[in-house]
């Protein structure tokens, strides 16, 4: 199963996507840009994880992880980037092979 991606004008920065099963939502000035295949990769790690999670409980996972972090870290953006399913995008979102290799709930460990 593959996400749906559309461009959309309304994303503003510093959002350039995001993930809302079943669809990737992606700035629309980034169309054809190697950005855009950057971001579309790390929003469809998320969108695996979703599927891993039967959907529903991966925002339930994951606002619940950044929400511990900023307790944590007292900090949105530190916050954000230790998020479980963050660490896992962030870290392949650049290997474009990276979901045919990719182990199924490895952001959970």
């Amino acid at each position: 199963m593959k996400p749906k991606t559309i461009y959309v004008s309304w994303i503003k920065t510093p959002i350039s996507g995001i993930m809302l099963f079943p669809f990737l939502l992606i700035r629309k000035n980034l169309k054809g840009s190697g950005k855009a295949n950057k971001i579309i990769n790390h929003e469809t790690i998320h969108f695996h994880q979703a599927i891993e999670t039967l959907v529903l409980p991966f925002y339930i996972i994951y606002v619940i992880n950044y929400l511990l972090n900023l307790l944590k870290y007292k900090n949105h953006n530190t916050a954000y980037k230790n998020i479980l399913a963050e660490k896992e995008a962030f870290s392949n979102d650049s290997n474009l092979d990276y979901l045919e290799t990719r182990k199924k709930y490895c952001w959970l460990s």
